[in-house]
């Protein structure tokens, strides 16, 4: 049995929609901790403690069975009433909490003694409505007025938060109750009388007011917590989802979970259709909509349902930028990084309404239609979108290319603006040899292979629309860039491509997992690609347990850090990919394995965000990055592309074919994927390994697809020409 690691502080987190909420084992709140109720970017609940008579409960057991439910399992401690001493253990006290628009709570108190017992629980809470910017930076500036009124007949509390014409509220309502409470001193108590074997109950209703937006919850203790209609919206995604099995019981219990948490993280708020949907970037710092994790997470989710593609290409194209706003960093065609709605952004104290500090998600916006079609087959989706495709490639070339070098940079005008513009977006993440920062504008490598790739792609486009000047057009281009990149990027000192041209023009001539992006878009040369695989596979880079973000031989390497050395499973998705892409199956797989592997170990088998980059020795297990959001979207996302890296599956749904390239490492020696979605069609497809050998067999199951076995290429690229 793998060893079971908790990822970050031991915590309880339930989600739903934009509403979540963070609390101890116990199912408390502790004041002055990143942990509480939230919803909309606003703390609603900043402290909870429960009590009998006064006294903490022991926790017995909790858990969260599902994403949306947490049960937390407590006894009292010995304490003295007016009756008589009540022991320990003699009152089993059971919290079930479920997220929706709001949380619902059930408190059960059971007397397990052989006498009556009399005593006051008692909830006590505060609110302090902070903005979630300031929660996770630990320095909140109190503002405005809070104040709480209740209601006559004492069945419900209301705290308002008001600052100017910002106005949020917490309506703490009590429903069902085994007698009513009072309340006084921020404390809600109720005086319980139990018989022997007899069970007190009551529900803790809290609903998170948006001005004046009064939405009932849509869960309550009658319904099981099961049959609500986000419920049925869950059980149609699982339901149509692409299904695995496999005698590999960490490949099939990854995705599986993996396949729940992206439905967990819908974002119901930007739902355009039942089908047309986006998720949050993860739980609990990233519940908002993201301009490159959702495009990264549909390119992820293509093999799983290509549909779901649509809510990210629908929703962002709302938010386009059409002016130039240096405080937003916002260019004309420039697609979104990030959009929060609490009260730093409602009174403009960040730029996050949206924020455009993104470099890549422009170029990855266009990678992500191309890739849809392919899957989708949907040629209305190109006329749909072409205009907005337009756009981006006019901001390439426009505001991308900040000095008309050919080359893509960033650099913030905001002055909230971000460092650092890429994936690797923290702070401190762009380093020289010496482990000093580089400072803006930067050129990253990636950034030049994502645009590469996006002009292929989109002369492909083109060429369906009936504009083969465009087409012919952005393939020159794609080649000039190939070829000045490999003149300005590859440096032969460290065997692999620098991380980043510095504001001078000169190679950062240091060894990252950015590289392995430059395979996954093709702009890598077919001559120097094994030399980028061998090097990252070599003990500086790799942990045993995926590849890490920097060097261990940088002066800046931390392997707890955020980004100079920690593992990223997305990361390692799309660098298997990279490397399928230029015929390293074996490598590929090596990479799938370390992320399953190190899956195994996780609670559930859910991928955090990150982890530590230690190196991982048999016998050892991973060790957890301290704020990692679990879920993520792209970390759950990650074990698909590295499915499909194994099985080389592509799609060209527009001419009604799958292609399969597998070659099963000797770990996974059968895996079959039930109801792949190509186009109209769908196909069971089942692959096993026969000696040295991968065999595979395809059953349609609705539609016309023709399914053949094709080495794996880019049909648009310069290389596959």
């Amino acid at each position: 049995m793998p060893v079971e690691v908790s990822v970050g502080p031991q915590a309880l987190t339930i989600n739903h929609g934009s509403t979540f909420a963070v609390t101890d084992l116990q199912g408390e709140i502790a004041s002055d901790s990143e942990q509480g109720m939230f919803s909309n970017d606003t703390r609603f609940v900043s402290s909870y403690r429960i009590f009998t008579n006064g006294e903490r409960c022991i926790l017995l057991t909790s858990g969260t069975p599902t994403y949306y439910l947490a049960r937390v399992h407590l006894m009292n401690r010995t304490f003295p009433t007016e009756d008589g001493e009540i022991a320990q253990g003699t009152l089993g006290l059971v919290i079930t909490r479920a997220a929706s628009e709001g949380i619902h709570e059930d408190l059960d108190v059971t007397n397990y003694g052989r006498e009556p017992a009399r005593f006051n629980l008692e909830i006590a809470i505060r609110s302090d409505f902070a903005d979630l910017f300031e929660v996770k930076a630990h320095r909140f500036i109190r503002r405005g007025r809070i104040a709480t009124e209740l209601r006559e007949d004492g069945t419900e509390v209301r705290t308002s938060y008001t600052n100017r014409d910002f106005r949020r509220q917490l309506c703490h309502r009590f429903l069902n109750c085994g007698s009513l409470p009072v309340y006084a001193n921020g404390r809600a108590t109720f005086e319980v009388r139990l018989e022997p074997g007899a069970t007190w109950h009551t529900c803790n209703q809290y609903r998170f007011i948006i001005d004046d937006d009064d939405e009932a919850a849509s869960r309550s203790c009658a319904d099981g917590f099961s049959h609500g209609v986000f419920d049925e919206m869950q059980r149609r995604w699982l339901e149509r989802a692409t299904r695995l099995t496999s005698a590999n019981e960490d490949i099939y219990r990854v995705y599986r979970q993996s396949v729940d948490d992206m439905g967990a993280l819908r974002l119901y708020d930007h739902d355009i259709a039942e089908d047309v949907w986006v998720p949050a970037a993860g739980v609990p710092w990233y519940v908002a909509l993201f301009g490159r994790d959702s495009l990264i997470a549909s390119l992820q989710n293509m093999l799983v349902n290509p549909g779901f593609a649509r809510g990210a290409l629908r929703t962002l194209a709302r938010f386009q930028a059409t002016e130039m706003d240096d405080w937003r960093d916002a260019e004309p065609g420039k697609i979104l990084h990030e959009l929060r709605v609490g009260e730093l952004a409602h009174f403009h104290r960040i730029p996050h309404t949206p924020y455009y500090g993104t470099a890549d998600a422009t170029p990855l916006y266009l990678v992500a239609l191309h890739e849809a079609w392919r899957w989708l087959g949907d040629a209305t989706l190109l006329r749909q979108y072409r205009d907005v495709a337009l756009r981006c490639l006019e901001w390439i070339d426009r505001y991308g290319d900040l000095d008309g070098d050919g080359f893509q940079e960033y650099r913030t005008r905001s002055p909230k603006g971000y460092e650092n513009m890429g994936w690797k977006d923290a702070a401190d993440a762009v380093v020289y040899p010496d482990g000093s920062q580089v400072r803006q504008p930067k050129a990253l490598c990636e950034l030049q292979g994502y645009v590469f790739d996006a002009w292929l792609r989109m002369a492909e486009v083109f060429d369906e629309l009936d504009e083969p000047e465009r087409a012919a057009t952005l393939r020159g281009k794609a080649a000039e860039l190939q070829r000045r990149f490999e003149e300005a990027f590859w440096c032969e000192d460290i065997d692999c491509y620098a991380f980043c041209l510095d504001p001078h023009k000169q190679p950062v001539r240091v060894v990252t997992s950015n590289a392995g992006h430059l395979l996954w878009s093709g702009i890598a040369s077919a001559e120097r690609a094994g030399r980028v695989v061998r090097r990252l596979f070599e003990p500086d880079m790799w942990t045993g347990g995926g590849i890490r973000t920097l060097s261990a031989r940088n002066p800046a390497y931390n392997p707890f850090s955020y980004q100079r050395g920690s593992v990223w499973p997305h990361d390692n998705g799309i660098i298997a990919l990279g490397f399928k892409r230029y015929g390293f199956a074996a490598e590929a797989a090596r990479v799938a394995r370390d992320i399953s592997e190190a899956a195994s170990h996780f609670a559930s088998y859910r991928l955090p965000e990150l982890y530590a980059g230690i190196e991982l020795r048999p016998g050892g297990f991973p060790v957890q990055y301290l704020g990692a959001n679990v879920p993520q979207a792209w970390a759950a996302g990650s074990v698909f592309h590295l499915l499909q890296a194994i099985l080389g599956i592509q799609a060209d749904a527009p001419r009604e074919r799958l292609y399969v390239d597998p070659q099963l490492p000797r770990w996974l020696p059968d895996v079959t994927l039930h109801g792949v979605a190509i186009g109209n069609a769908r196909v069971d497809l089942r692959f096993r390994r026969v000696g040295e050998e991968s065999e595979w067999d395809a059953t349609v199951r609705k539609g016309r697809v023709d399914v053949q076995r094709q080495p794996w290429r880019a049909s648009w690229s310069l290389l596959a020409a």
